[in-house]
């Protein structure tokens, strides 16, 4: 066995250093966690059907990864995994664009100037007030909470009716804007889908109304029925109604009968609640509608404020910018800002975490204990990747090759943070959390739009870079049909691993979720046979990437993850039921005791048993990821 060692490792030296070679430098050493079966937080299914495989990592070359992207597999933190596409209940199917040919939707266009706009200081904007969350908010069919005033703007009322009429209107436009931003906040997020909802409308409710709806201390002043009008609008753009409540729509906004305006209106309702301060006047949603009261019975509502702003964020966010009315008696000078976009590689950073942690509490309502600084690293900072530098010689971009951050400052402020990796066919988008504040400027739609636009740029510096890979596409999920409007996209065949154009994928998906969508590859050259996907439905479809989607999710990148336990489940009887690919796995490079040994070397040193499980092992290993990367990479024992 010495002998047999000894050969092995001289052997096995000489392929890590032609490995080395060819994939810059490092080598890559995994460990096979095997296949994991765990409830869905797509489908929401009880049921353990998502059925994914897993690998641990110590390390990974940009070249192996790219290898493996183009497999179907993904990463979170230091953990690979890679959806057992025929078996499990939501197949997942890698999504890419390539940058040279992305053409921009209108929706994508109006991102876009609205960001523009916003830094030439001509979207109209103000400085919203602090917050402060209740925990204790009261969760009956008519819960309350309240809209902060502004102590810069209560004034003494004016006994001049047109003023006062002046004001109401002001402040009807105002809520209807910020009942507007809530829609955007959850349509941002996911929770929503994101499509073209109507125009918020706060309307002034009559005296007479008052008297009927109302008992006790307060009074109410103004009422809006967009929860109905957001219910029937999501019916009209489900291709199925009947699926509605079957993990195409948050559970949050459905009930038996799909979309439901009371629980929309309470949805609606529940943000204003963690984000407002319990002064002035209060929102509550009472059986679909969302109403506002006056804190003290009879008040007018000129004379509680004349500028309400509702803050989507924390007290220590306060200086940040929320979109508002302007008073008409303000200085209305334009105030430009000044938007930096910095690329540094993955680390932490105590100021990304605590943006982090806002984002992950306020948008995806996640409790303080499940954002952890440990569970953040974990997710968003750790990474296997072997760090490239730059060459100069047209190779490498000019940040090198690895995992980054790419942070969004706006006059100074972090306000958002794309977690990405740059490889050589492409950039791969990973995750990105975005400051509350800053829903109103959809920053998961402008900051596909930047990375795009950053490997159109990088490509003068590396030709070899010309794909932006958007993580995974659910068809039925409506929180990943988003992806495909950065057109024209392709999907990746989930058994052959060639890419087929969306526009042939999209018919073939519609009839069922898993599709050989190679065995169709051809139809390509007979596109006018199918059905044309237009703008308008990807306008439907779209969501945002958060880019991601949504933190009850298990294992998925662009949704937030929790790494699931993935064990040693097989076991004699598995064995026998597995349907493994016949490779062969004798030059298999095995990690064991700091040495490499390829498997024909070390075979013979187990148990007949042993070997054959082992053998059984590294066969599956093989069908995963290839008999490529199988040869490539280290298969740690250890």
């Amino acid at each position: 066995m010495a002998g047999k060692t000894k050969k092995s490792e001289a052997s096995s030296s000489s392929s890590r250093n032609s490995s080395r070679s060819s994939n810059h430098r490092g080598e890559s050493v995994v460990v096979d966690y095997g296949k994991n079966k765990s409830s869905c937080g797509y489908c929401k299914s009880s049921a353990r059907s998502s059925i994914s495989h897993g690998l641990g990592t110590q390390s990974i070359t940009i070249n192996d990864y790219q290898d493996l992207l183009d497999r179907g597999w993904r990463r979170s933190g230091c953990f690979l995994y890679k959806p057992e596409m025929e078996k499990t209940c939501c197949p997942a199917y890698t999504i890419r664009l390539k940058a040279g040919d992305f053409v921009p939707s209108k929706e994508q266009l109006r991102v876009s100037r609205r960001m523009q706009r916003f830094l030439e200081g001509t979207l109209d904007c103000k400085r919203p007030v602090e917050s402060v969350e209740d925990p204790n908010a009261s969760k009956d069919t008519c819960s309350r909470t309240h809209l902060g005033v502004s102590s810069l703007a209560v004034k003494e009322s004016s006994s001049n009716n047109n003023e006062e009429k002046d004001g109401e209107e002001n402040i009807m436009r105002f809520l209807s804007d910020q009942v507007g931003n809530v829609v955007h906040a959850f349509s941002e997020s996911g929770e929503f889908p994101d499509i073209q909802f109507p125009k918020a409308s706060v309307k002034k409710v009559s005296q007479a109304k008052r008297k009927i709806l109302v008992e006790g201390p307060e009074d109410l002043l103004y009422s809006t029925n967009i929860a109905f009008q957001i219910a029937a609008t999501i019916k009209r753009s489900l291709p199925d109604q009947k699926d509605s409540n079957q993990g195409r729509l948050s559970r949050n906004i459905t009930d038996e009968n799909g979309p439901s305006p009371k629980l929309i209106a309470e949805k609606l309702e529940s943000f204003l609640n963690q984000l407002a301060k319990t002064s002035g006047l209060s929102v509550r949603a009472c059986n679909g509608h969302l109403n506002f009261y006056s804190a003290a019975k009879h008040a007018s509502a000129y004379e509680s404020f004349q500028t309400v702003s509702v803050s989507k964020g924390s007290a220590a966010s306060s200086e940040s910018k929320g979109c508002s009315l302007k008073n008409s008696s303000e200085n209305t000078q334009v105030k430009r800002r000044r938007l930096e976009i910095h690329l540094k590689r993955s680390s932490f950073d105590s100021e990304e975490y605590a943006l982090y942690r806002r984002y992950q509490m306020m948008v995806h309502n996640d409790t303080p204990d499940h954002v952890t600084e440990s569970s953040y690293k974990r997710f968003l900072v750790d990474t296997p990747l072997i760090f490239v530098p730059p060459t100069g010689d047209g190779t490498v971009p000019p940040c090198g090759f690895g995992s980054f951050h790419q942070q969004y400052v706006i006059d100074g402020k972090l306000v958002a943070v794309g977690v990405i990796d740059i490889l050589p066919r492409c950039l791969s988008s990973k995750y990105l959390f975005w400051d509350p504040d800053f829903a109103f400027l959809s920053p998961g739609k402008y900051s596909a739009l930047q990375e795009i636009n950053w490997v159109k740029e990088n490509q003068a510096h590396c030709s070899t870079l010309q794909y932006y890979y958007l993580g995974y596409y659910i068809h039925s999920c409506s929180k990943m049909r988003y992806k495909a409007a950065y057109s024209p996209s392709e999907l990746l065949c989930p058994l052959r691993y060639q890419w087929v154009p969306f526009a042939i994928a999209k018919p073939l998906l519609d009839r069922k979720p898993y599709v050989v969508l190679s065995d169709f590859s051809t139809l390509q050259d007979r596109e006018s046979l199918l059905p044309h996907v237009s703008e308008d439905v990807m306008e439907v479809q779209h969501d945002d990437i958060g880019k991601e989607d949504t933190n009850d999710f298990l294992m998925y990148d662009d949704e937030g993850m929790m790494e699931p336990e993935y064990g040693s489940s097989d076991n004699e009887q598995h064995l026998a039921s597995v349907d493994v690919e016949d490779g062969d796995v004798n030059n298999i490079l095995i990690g064991l005791k700091g040495s490499r040994v390829k498997f024909k070397d070390l075979k013979f040193a187990f148990r007949l048993s042993e070997r054959s499980y082992l053998e059984f092992q590294l066969r599956r290993y093989m069908r995963v990821v290839g008999e490529a990367l199988a040869e490539r990479m280290v298969y740690s024992l250890e």
